[in-house]
């Protein structure tokens, strides 16, 4: 027969159980706050000679859920798509691989016109192995070429490839990078906002912009839902290129931004490639970073 607690005893129990019940909701609120990522690599950096099916298993087995296509520049599609399919590693995202060369702001048209049909074959490779989107630089600023001029040539060209991408149900992701077009978080919100259609949005870069000054988490608040998917690497105003978390990215805000915007997706990381040593060494310092 089991004893009856005291009065003493009773309030200890009592006491227990609500401290229990308080730290597991301060701890699922805590869950709630954190940004919900999916680790992901670009497809280049994985330096194995094999299949299709053999670079994904890798990838899997180095912690990632995830890849990121070049296109043109990645073979046989169809037997990708079908290797993502039976390993559980999707091709989450294309990269508009000539958009350096082929720009779109160029002020040769049939330059441009280059740049629109590879934009185009993007879109297409995209949904041939499920990816929702493609990594677009839209164009470069340089003596030839005003910020003007980038923004209006490019915007022309992108307009042309949205019926397409909205057949297709993919959208243009505009990254930023070194191109001396985009520095600064309104001119993003106002390139992006310029087409309004929802199948423009943002990919942001938490590593390239830093060198600009404003931080990477005021970026990711003031772009909030544009933001379809962000990329990083490591960036030290000081020594330049580092390794992931070794840089200036202030990591406790940009998850905090994430959180406070919402974001749900993937982290993409953007380093050099290497077999599964180093694989498995990027995404160690992706888990430390992302807090996975």
């Amino acid at each position: 027969m089991t004893r009856p607690l005291g009065r003493r005893e009773f309030l200890k129990v009592s006491a227990a159980v609500t401290a229990a019940v308080v730290s597991g909701r301060e701890l699922a609120a805590r869950d709630e706050k954190k940004p919900r990522l999916k680790k992901a690599v670009k497809y280049a950096m994985v330096q194995l000679n094999g299949s299709h099916k053999e670079r994904l298993e890798l990838v899997k087995k180095c912690g990632f859920l995830g890849v990121e296509i070049d296109s043109p520049g990645t073979a046989h599609l169809d037997e990708l798509a079908k290797a993502s399919q039976e390993t559980g590693i999707a091709v989450h995202g294309v990269i508009d691989s000539v958009h350096w060369r082929d720009t779109l702001s160029s002020p040769d048209e049939a330059v441009r016109a280059k740049g629109l049909d590879a934009l185009m074959g993007a879109l297409k490779d995209a949904k041939t192995v499920g990816a929702d989107t493609v990594l677009l630089v839209p164009g470069v600023v340089s003596k030839d070429v005003t910020y003007e001029q980038c923004f209006e040539r490019s915007q022309a060209e992108v307009r042309k490839a949205l019926p397409l991408a909205e057949k297709l149900g993919v959208k243009i992701a505009i990254e930023v990078v070194w191109n001396n077009f985009i520095t600064k978080p309104d001119q993003l919100i106002q390139y992006v906002d310029s087409f309004k259609s929802e199948f423009v949005g943002a990919y942001f870069d938490c590593s390239n912009m830093i060198k600009y000054g404003v931080p990477p988490a005021d970026w990711i608040r003031k772009l909030g839902k544009r933001m379809l998917k962000f990329d990083f690497k490591g960036y030290s105003n000081t020594k330049k290129w580092v390794g992931i978390g070794e840089g200036d990215e202030d990591w406790p805000e940009i998850l905090k931004a994430l959180a406070d915007v919402g974001y749900t997706g993937w982290a993409t990381a953007e380093v050099g490639g290497g077999g599964e040593d180093w694989l498995k060494k990027v995404s160690a310092q992706m888990d430390k970073v992302l807090g996975l």
